[in-house]
């Protein structure tokens, strides 16, 4: 297993991870769109980050740190590829992108889900994170935000 961060050639496997769990449980809204259709724009050039969890040289997780402010990184886009669940990915992304916002001089990290998400749920308790009453969300899918104080 290896953590890499984005390169071009990822950004359809990027749009097509986070495609396959979001349509899953609930529906593509707009601002799923514009992150992943467009990730360099919406993240990556705004100071953010995008990593992968490659296994055998192929993307089967991704991640991303979307910056809000100086000191606060959004954690959003986290997706495992079915086939690749139960091998302790979405665990080694959380780590290596709390990592990289420490790197990057964050205090904080918040993020947005939805409470039926119970296996991404128990990962972001074990990651740290706790519940927070935060801003409205710009999901409607999202009824439960965390944060994690680093």
């Amino acid at each position: 297993m290896e953590i890499v961060d984005y390169q071009p050639q990822y950004k359809e496997i990027f749009k097509q991870l986070n495609e396959e769990w979001i349509t899953t449980w609930f529906k593509m809204e707009e601002a799923d769109y514009k992150s992943l259709d467009h990730p360099e724009e919406y993240i990556l050039d705004k100071g953010g980050y995008i990593l992968f969890a490659l296994y055998n040289g192929e993307p089967v997780g991704t991640c991303a740190l979307i910056k809000m402010d100086q000191h606060t990184f959004e954690l959003a886009k986290m997706a495992v590829s079915p086939q690749a669940k139960g091998k302790g990915i979405g665990e080694l992304l959380g780590k290596a992108i709390i990592n990289k916002a420490k790197q990057a001089g964050a205090t904080r990290i918040y993020l947005e889900s939805n409470t039926i998400l119970k296996p991404a749920l128990s990962l972001y308790a074990k990651l740290g994170f706790k519940k927070i009453t935060g801003p409205p969300s710009p999901y409607e899918r999202a009824n439960i935000q965390m944060e994690l104080s680093l």
